[in-house]
C-alpha cells in the first residue's frame, strides 16, 4: 500500500488493505479468506460504483469524460487499491481451496479402500448376467418408479401435441 493512498483511507480500510497483505494471508483458513475476500469485493464495489456514479453524472456539466472523471481520482484510486487487493485474496483464496479440495479427495479415496464395498440391492441377476466375469463392471440401474413412468409419458404427449398443432 502506497503512502498516497494510506492517506486516502480511514483506519477501518487501511486496517481492511493491511489484511490482504501476503504474510497476514497465509495466516488464515479456507473460511477466513472468504468472508475476508467478501468484506474487500464490497469495499471494491463500494468505491467503483461511487466513482462511476459521480463521474458519470459531471459529464454533462463538464461536457468531457476526461474532466468529470478527473474529478473523481480519489474514489478511482480507492477502488483500484481494493481490486488489487482483492485479486490478492482471490488467489490465495483459490490455492487454499484447491489444497483443501485435493486433501479431501485423498481422504475419501483412503476411506473408499478401507471399506468394503456393500452388497447391491434389487432385482436378481438372470442366468446369461451371472455368466459374466466378475472383472466387469456392470451398471444396473434403478427401475423407474410408476410416478416417473407417468410424468415421461404425459410430458411425450404434450410435446407431441404441441408438435401436431403447427
Amino acid at each position: 500500500m502506497d503512502a498516497q493512498l494510506r492517506a486516502m483511507l480511514n483506519e477501518a480500510e487501511q486496517e481492511l488493505l493491511r489484511a490482504t497483505e501476503p504474510r497476514e494471508l497465509k495466516r488464515l483458513d479456507e473460511d477466513e479468506l472468504a468472508a475476508l475476500h467478501d468484506r474487500v469485493r464490497r469495499a471494491r464495489t463500494k468505491y467503483s460504483t461511487l466513482y462511476r456514479r459521480r463521474a458519470s453524472a459531471h459529464v454533462t456539466a463538464d461536457r468531457s469524460r476526461k474532466n468529470a472523471s478527473a474529478a473523481h481520482s480519489k474514489a478511482r484510486r480507492k477502488a483500484e487499491g481494493f481490486e488489487d487487493a482483492l485479486a490478492r485474496v482471490s488467489l490465495q483464496l483459490a490455492k487454499v481451496a484447491a489444497a483443501a479440495a485435493e486433501e479431501l479427495k485423498a481422504e475419501r479415496l483412503a476411506a473408499a479402500k478401507r471399506e468394503p464395498v456393500p452388497a447391491k440391492k434389487g432385482r436378481a441377476r438372470s442366468a446369461s448376467a451371472s455368466s459374466t466375469p466378475a472383472s466387469t463392471n456392470t451398471v444396473t440401474r434403478a427401475p423407474a418408479s410408476a410416478k416417473t413412468r407417468a410424468s415421461t409419458k404425459s410430458s411425450n404427449k404434450r410435446q407431441q401435441a404441441a408438435r401436431d398443432r403447427k
